[in-house]
């Protein structure tokens, strides 16, 4: 039996403080992946033993204010007063210290049992700054623990700072500051009012709740109101808005935020040297480049390429050998399943289900290895700030470019990087962007029309026409977003340029593999029930008459005195035309007669209809759909299909672009319609998105359609 006495230890701290790589080097491989309650930014939480001690570490979101603006702040803020850690360790970075002060003061300010680690202490040597602790201790009334969390050092001591608080032997005095006269009275009165109501009192710090509701704290307002006392407290802050107005000509939220300043600055002064700058540092020198105006941009851009390059160039030859172990899996297990339905749903649901979703996984890794590089070496907050001019004039964030681009990959992943923006409006409009990227799913579609219906040189410009125009709607929906619905709550780019570090291989690999795991869980799950659905869909019900046909058929076929060969050829275009017209029968194939009437103004009939339904499942089966419907087999040859559709009379170059036109805009598989339920938080938006999306295509299509009728 485990006599281990458990600690809950909470790490807050700013972005690129070194929280994670402190969170990776004490939890190693003991850590597991979730999200927070109600809201879908990941908690990372994991433990480890020390001196019989169970410690349990959570990774909270980096943050610079406890103020409830970004989903970040809400959720550091309601797990260190609802979860009450025993411990919260703010993680603060050494060489930018007068930032990451700011967020202990308001640690402080909520009174819990606080440690500082003083992280990249190896960093701030070489530097030359000198930290005085002791009196660094004395103003922030806690014990600072240097480390360096990359390195691994200081890590015991630290822990033995955590066992300490949490057994009581280190006092943590809770220094309050003190806040400008007026300010500090109002606090007094209110929080004496506070003090009245029993359930109030006992549930929070009333003086904290006096700062936030001074700061006009929505949420503590809320919290506030619903007690009777709110009546004279409301009259409090009225007053206090009304003085502060009189005396400084601001009000009590500025002079809070000045006088959080002014201490931070103070202890800034009183306890930090550093070195006179001497000369240009080798950061400064990279930023005058990748910085710099004229050739900022062209870098961005370069960078970029390089990683998609190097994501396709080393993910192709993987997603190949991933997809033949898929195909060489399905060749075994076949014959040794009863022929019929149940091979077919293992087969071709099931396997194929797994498989169409591994396959994409080298690729995801790849590129999220490169991006978190990016992230970790201090370069994305500077490609941020160099795109941010662009992206701004469709109300876009400058850190949304990132996501559209990897939408040209899949956008899953694309939707999943989106958590780098911390406004839900900047974040909502970029994964509303991002469906209208062509992903890779889609080119199969377009180079079997653009091939069939193009000569190979125009071929190329009409495919790269469609790429275009994807950004061209995506960039217009982001403005039309963010100009009517998505007006408000929009993040300031607030230019935050941490210095250059080499990212450490483990943290790299440690973020890769979460997004992989992630990945697997959520849009696995999602395209394997789909794909299985659709397979029902596509074999259910079935015409009786037409397997009394093939039966019929097959038996006179067996009785033909021809060469073997010739009689397997003529049995293998039966079983494909029974097929179609078993497709043709089954609840797919009503649903592609029901829609004829709405899709045939775009040039499209019912086939082409039960295309686009199960192209819902991944895009690319829009290409295998057509060729089972055009009776060559379950899987499509690109060449034959060609073929066969130059020679069908509903298609024609019209309906090829028609065609293009609406895969390109219509609605997204249904792993990424997952993923976005996922990220947005709510089905309603994302059926209004479907709806929108379902719009646009229509309209294209059919402007599409109809002027190429014209010029064609």
């Amino acid at each position: 039996m485990s006599t281990h006495r458990t600690i809950t230890v909470a790490l807050a701290g700013n972005p690129n403080a070194g929280k994670s790589s402190l969170f990776n080097a004490l939890t190693g491989a003991h850590q597991r992946v979730g999200n927070f309650p109600g809201v879908t930014i990941e908690k990372h939480e994991g433990f480890l033993d020390y001196k019989n001690y169970r410690i349990t570490v959570v990774d909270l979101p980096g943050t610079y204010s406890l103020t409830p603006y970004s989903p970040e702040e809400i959720v550091t803020r309601r797990f260190i007063i609802d979860e009450k850690p025993d411990v919260v360790v703010n993680v603060v970075e050494g060489t930018n210290l007068e930032r990451n002060l700011m967020l202990t003061v308001q640690l402080m300010e909520m009174e819990v049992d606080l440690l500082v680690a003083l992280n990249m202490m190896d960093e701030v040597e070489e530097k030359g700054i000198a930290i005085d602790l002791d009196q660094l201790e004395q103003l922030f009334g806690s014990h600072i623990v240097p480390i360096s969390a990359r390195n691994r050092k200081g890590l015991d001591d630290l822990l033995d700072h955590v066992i300490s608080v949490s057994e009581g032997c280190i006092e943590i005095r809770k220094n309050k500051i003190t806040f400008s006269a007026e300010v500090e009275k109002a606090i007094d009165k209110i929080s004496a009012l506070l003090s009245r109501e029993r359930e109030l009192d006992a549930a929070a710090n009333n003086r904290w709740l006096a700062i936030k509701l001074l700061e006009n704290d929505r949420e503590v307002y809320t919290q506030v109101q619903k007690y009777p006392v709110w009546v004279k407290v409301e009259l409090a802050l009225q007053e206090a808005i009304k003085e502060c107005a009189r005396l400084h000509s601001t009000d009590p939220e500025a002079l809070i935020t000045e006088d959080r300043h002014a201490f931070v600055h103070g202890a800034m002064q009183e306890c930090v040297r550093k070195p006179k700058a001497t000369r240009a540092s080798v950061s400064d020198y990279i930023d005058m480049v990748v910085l710099n105006r004229v050739l900022g941009l062209p870098v961005f851009f370069l960078v970029v390429w390089a990683i998609f390059q190097l994501t396709f160039t080393l993910g192709s030859p993987l997603m190949d050998a991933l997809d033949y172990a898929f195909g060489l899996l399905s060749e075994t297990v076949a014959p040794h399943l009863p022929a019929g339905m149940v091979r077919s749903i293992f087969v071709d649901g099931v396997i194929s289900g797994v498989g169409s979703v591994v396959v994409f996984l080298p690729n995801i890794v790849l590129l999220f290895m490169g991006l978190s590089f990016l992230e970790a070496s201090g370069y994305m907050a500077r490609a941020a700030f160099v795109i941010d001019k662009v992206m701004h004039r469709f109300g876009l964030h400058g850190k949304s470019f990132i996501p559209m681009i990897t939408g040209f990959g899949c956008s899953i992943p694309a939707i999943m990087a989106t958590r780098t923006l911390k406004s839900r409006s900047d974040r909502l409009a970029t994964i509303m962007t991002i469906p209208f990227m062509s992903c890779g799913a889609k080119l199969p579609v377009y180079v079997l029309l653009a091939g069939a219906f193009f000569p190979p040189a125009m071929a190329a410009n009409v495919m790269f026409g469609i790429y275009l125009l994807g950004i061209a709607v995506g960039l217009w929906t982001a403005w039309l977003l963010k100009s009517t619905v998505l007006k408000s709550d929009s993040e300031p780019f607030v230019m935050e340029l941490p210095p250059y570090r080499w990212p450490t291989f483990t943290s790299v690999v440690f973020q890769a593999r979460m997004k992989a795991v992630m990945y697997l869980k959520k849009a696995g799950t999602l395209i394997l029930g789909a794909v299985i659905l659709i397979w029902v869909a596509s074999n259910f019900p079935r015409s009786a008459a037409l397997e009394a046909e093939l039966a019929r058929e097959t038996a006179r076929i067996e009785t033909l005195t021809v060469a073997p060969e010739l009689k397997a050829e003529r049995l293998q275009k039966l079983e494909a035309r029974i097929e179609a017209g078993q497709l043709e029968y089954s609840l797919a194939g009503r649903s592609g007669k029901l829609l004829e009437p709405l899709i045939r103004p775009l040039g499209f009939d019912w086939k082409i209809g039960i295309a686009l339904v199960t192209g819902l499942a991944a895009k690319e089966v829009v290409v295998s759909t057509l060729g089972t419907i055009y009776s060559i087999g379950q899987v499509a040859d690109e060449t034959s299909l060609s073929e066969i559709l130059r020679s069908d009379s509903t298609f024609s170059q019209a309906t090829a672009l028609s065609l293009m036109v609406f895969v390109l805009l219509y609605i997204p598989c249904v792993a990424a319609v997952g993923v976005m339920k996922k990220e947005v938080g709510a089905w309603k938006p994302v059926l209004f998105y479907s709806a929108y999306v379902l719009t646009v295509a229509w309209i294209a299509s059919f402007i599409t359609y109809r002027l190429a009728l014209m010029w064609m």
